[in-house]
């Protein structure tokens, strides 16, 4: 499914609308001129229709899925890595079985396109650049619930045509993370507060960010015209969490001492990620790190410069 014919609007549902990433999206869609509703626990857009529930509950799906509805980008889901080790079924209730109740939801109602928020980790452990001809090989219930999830885009795609490309997003960061607890606004916090940060093991783990930005662009294009399976969406550039620190040092003017710690278990050494696909389909990362974490600042900056 692509656009309407002439170009039209489409009706887009978005889960997790209200939340960082969510937010960015359906603004993006809004200046594409597609209509959008939004189903998220909570109902605090002022300008957008919410449907607030929890979508494991069949009657909160059919309420935010209406027939007519043209595409579904489902964003909610618990994305904690570690989280998803201490309480995997939480984790398999939300990722697995509201997704599955979701999509079958949209086969009823006949959507065309269900774009799923994933993650590179359904790849597990790589040495070496992550790509979209890995196998999954999950190592974690976080891992596994949105490999499992993929596969049920997959099943539907194949046995209904529905278009259904799964984003497999690296480390999401931007504007509006304020209440996240990953390492951008943790380093963030400790800047403002004039305090230090914990850095895991030794620092040297690299990780793939990507500015939220370029992530609702690539939503966009996923709605709009991206074919079934999944896409790496990433900035292509990797950076041990020792750069990043000393980057956010630059950015806030703070001097952020480092403590290391324990590593954590579920952690990947290393994210390289190969976005030739998602290239081939157009889509460009544009926000630089440094670029990028001063975007962010402002929101956690205690004295800002006037």
């Amino acid at each position: 499914m692509t656009a309407r014919a002439g170009g039209g609007a489409l009706r887009v549902l978005v889960t997790g609308g209200t939340g960082f990433i969510g937010r960015h999206v359906v603004r993006a869609l809004q200046v594409q001129g597609h209509e959008v509703t939004v189903a998220d626990l909570l109902p605090c857009c002022d300008d957008v229709p919410v449907v607030a529930g929890d979508l494991c509950e069949p009657a909160v799906r059919e309420a935010a899925l209406a027939p007519g509805t043209d595409a579904v980008v489902h964003l909610a889901a618990e994305t904690s890595v570690l989280g998803s080790v201490a309480r995997p079924a939480l984790v398999h209730r939300t990722n697995v079985e509201a997704t599955a109740g979701l999509l079958e939801r949209a086969r009823e109602c006949e959507v065309g396109c269900f774009v799923l928020a994933s993650t590179n980790a359904v790849v597990g452990r790589v040495e070496g650049t992550i790509s979209e001809s890995l196998p999954l090989r999950p190592m974690t219930p976080y891992g596994a619930t949105k490999a499992a999830a993929e596969m049920l885009l997959s099943g539907y795609s194949g046995a209904y045509g529905l278009r259904a490309p799964s984003l497999r997003l690296t480390n999401v960061y931007g504007p509006g993370m304020q209440r996240k607890d990953s390492f951008v606004p943790r380093l963030l916090r400790a800047a403002a507060r004039d305090q230090g940060v914990d850095v895991y093991g030794d620092g040297k783990q690299r990780r793939d960010l990507v500015h939220v930005s370029d992530v609702a662009r690539a939503v966009l294009s996923a709605v709009e015209r991206w074919p079934s399976g999944p896409v790496i969406v990433g900035s292509g550039r990797s950076h041990t969490v020792n750069d990043l620190t000393q980057a956010a040092r630059e950015v806030t003017g703070r001097a952020i001492p480092a403590r290391h710690v324990p590593a954590q278990p579920g952690e990947m050494p290393a994210v390289e990620v190969d976005l030739s696909v998602a290239r081939g389909l157009g889509y460009c990362p544009t926000v630089g790190l440094r670029e990028g974490l001063a975007s962010v600042w402002p929101e956690f900056d205690p004295d800002p410069k006037s």
